[in-house]
């Protein structure tokens, strides 16, 4: 090949930037991307970066950057924007509209992964399993006069009703592991939407109803219009003082000073969080202020983490592009 050719292959080979890595992880590979194009990787990017770095992309792959005209209005060879994420809020559709810029998400690839860390978060709430590990590790249990020791008290899940807020995959997926467990299933939609299983004993309820009736509510709904400061002190003192609260959907779900003062107050009995209205917690949340662990267990938005996870995120994402690239749609949300 002369260096002509050579010249114009390499002017015509796509561009790609990666701008968040890491929040794939320090083990992922990123090999894959490299065998589309030519890739720039940036560990982590602010969205003041953004404008140069992607100044000569024609495709970028974000998890939680901004997608709108203060980031994107200095490309000008930007095709496709793809998010190693399911949810776009991130992303200002009618803009990418205006400009003629596709993008796509990734759904589907931890339904599994979110389902599984909701019952981690329940179990170590229901079964205080945070005073019982402290117990033996103490030593108190080896100086134990009794074989047992159930100081702090706990329920059978069998029997409870589980309320689903949102069922979507991930929702569904709770539900038919709940259901194993010999819950009562309640599903509530915040939109309004009308749910239909028919091979299902799911019950669909209104809002009200979920919140006085469930032991166990767990979230699994957008971050929308009609979820955004869902659950309220008003929606606390509804539910029984007796009840778990699980949110691994979004942050802003949850009013977080409210969920504090219901907290303290005994309004519920606990409440397992995965993600926050800001990320990484601020040092402020007031939630900082509640260190009993059977009361409280927020872990740093990792429900969807496992290792398989995040490397079929990846397989997803170069999915995307593959398809793209092919003049095919797959994914697209713009």
């Amino acid at each position: 090949m002369n260096r002509t050719v050579e010249k114009e292959t390499e002017k015509n080979r796509v561009k790609i930037a990666i701008l968040e890595g890491k929040s794939l992880g320090e083990d992922m590979d990123f090999a894959p991307f490299y065998e589309l194009g030519d890739v720039t990787l940036y560990p982590k990017t602010s969205p003041e970066e953004m404008p140069e770095r992607i100044k000569d992309a024609d495709i970028i792959i974000a998890n939680k950057l901004p997608m709108c005209a203060q980031t994107l209005d200095g490309t000008q060879r930007l095709k496709l924007v793809c998010l190693t994420a399911t949810g776009i809020n991130n992303l200002d559709g009618d803009y990418l509209i205006s400009r003629g810029i596709r993008a796509c998400n990734v759904a589907g690839y931890s339904t599994g992964a979110v389902a599984q860390h909701t019952f981690a978060l329940l179990f170590y709430l229901w079964e205080k399993l945070r005073y019982y590990d402290d117990y033996v590790k103490s030593g108190d249990y080896s100086r134990s006069q009794t074989f047992s020791h159930f100081a702090e008290q706990f329920y059978e899940l069998e029997g409870k009703t589980w309320g689903i807020i949102g069922m979507g995959a991930i929702g569904q997926k709770v539900a038919e592991i709940a259901g194993a467990f010999g819950c009562r299933i309640l599903c509530c939609s915040a939109s309004g939407k009308t749910y239909d299983f028919p091979d299902k004993d799911w019950e669909q309820a209104d809002f009200d109803t979920l919140l006085k009736e469930s032991d166990v509510i767990s979230i699994h709904a957008p971050l929308n219009v009609h979820t955004d400061n869902l659950m309220n002190m008003d929606a606390f003192r509804k539910m029984k003082n007796t009840s778990v609260l699980i949110n691994v959907a979004r942050g802003p779900i949850v009013n977080e000073q409210d969920l504090y003062t219901a907290l303290m107050e005994n309004e519920i009995a606990g409440a397992g969080l995965d993600v926050l209205k800001e990320e990484p917690m601020n040092p402020e949340n007031p939630l900082l202020g509640i260190q009993d662990s059977r009361k409280l267990l927020i872990t740093p938005h990792m429900a969807w983490a496992p290792v398989e996870t995040r490397f079929r995120c990846r397989d997803e994402v170069v999915k995307n592009i593959r398809a793209f690239l092919a003049g095919k749609e797959r994914n697209r949300v713009y």
